[in-house]
């Protein structure tokens, strides 16, 4: 049976599939990135995982897999083939398409941004299908987002297209790990909203799933702490949609499982802020967490109908 290799390489874990030609999950599995022994070992990992699903393809499908599509996260070079900085894994300038394929036999590979990936699923297999345009952000540890244009994503002409996290919503305001202050990542990212609520409540182990209980719960402290980083998101995005203009705002990652909880402030201060703008829809995303798993079958899938086209 034709199929190609999907693997989502995330901050502690790897989601990966084989995924037929016509789109048919034939099998998944998981592993852990072995981060915490160093950056070449998450490079060995991704290789030797990626070995793993070509020999299962072999034994159980009765050939290997004919191309591969590969997300990691940070700045990644499409083009190139190159993992160009991640924190997470301390990597540098990493050609992991070219090692890759030299472990699958030399077939195409195509190595992707993760939320770009995960937005491209979206727009093709979920909320965003048929919108023509929309904006995905993913609202996680970090900020970031995927501009969707027909039934492709923009990468920008550096790779760095929707990094709305570092679009500078309060001057002056809380240090970003970008080096500049008042980032939307600094004060609206699950992690910015586990800070602001771990101070006001007193416990060091708060996060921003136990604020978002509590806001349910009536917390009015929990209330303010919520609607402050909802407006700072709410500022950012007003930015964005000013210049992209999208039909559709597809919200996703972890912090958005909270449904309602999230959307329905967010609905309201993006509408309260619209002025000459279009108010796009604001739609939750559709996929969950294995959007950039399906995304990046959708990349290797594009490589063989373009290899058939030329």
């Amino acid at each position: 049976m034709r199929h190609v290799i999907a693997l989502d390489v995330g901050g502690t874990g790897m989601k990966a599939a084989l995924v037929g030609l016509d789109g048919a999950l034939l099998y998944e599995a998981r592993r852990a990135t072995g981060r915490e022994h160093g950056p070449d070992a998450v490079v060995e990992s991704v290789l030797g995982f990626a070995r793993e699903l070509r020999a299962h393809g072999q034994t159980h499908f009765g050939a290997a897999a004919e191309a591969a599509g590969v997300a990691v996260p940070g700045v990644v070079d499409a083009e190139r083939g190159v993992a160009v900085h991640c924190a997470d894994f301390g990597w540098r300038n990493v050609p992991l398409r070219g090692l890759l394929r030299h472990r699958l036999g030399r077939i195409p590979v195509a190595l992707g941004h993760d939320v770009r990936t995960g937005g491209l699923a979206e727009g093709r297999l979920g909320a965003g299908r048929g919108t023509g345009r929309f904006l995905f952000v993913s609202l996680g540890t970090g900020i970031a987002g995927a501009i969707g244009i027909d039934d492709g994503i923009e990468t920008g002409a550096g790779g760095r297209a929707g990094e709305l996290g570092h679009i500078v919503v309060r001057p002056g305001g809380p240090v970003c790990g970008c080096g500049r202050r008042g980032c939307l990542d600094a004060l609206a990212s699950a992690a910015a909203i586990g800070r602001a609520w771990a101070m006001a409540s007193g416990d060091p182990a708060a996060d921003a799933a136990a604020c978002a209980k509590a806001v349910e719960a009536g917390d009015e402290m929990a209330n303010g702490v919520w609607q402050a980083a909802v407006d700072a998101l709410a500022d950012g995005l007003l930015t964005a949609l000013t210049v992209l203009d999208p039909r559709a705002l597809i919200i996703g990652g972890a912090l958005a499982e909270v449904g309602e909880t999230l959307l329905a402030p967010l609905r309201a201060a993006v509408a309260e802020r619209i002025t000459f703008q279009k108010l796009p829809t604001v739609v939750p995303a559709d996929l969950g967490d294995v959007a950039v798993c399906l995304g990046a079958g959708l990349l290797a899938r594009d490589l063989l109908t373009t290899a058939a086209a030329v």
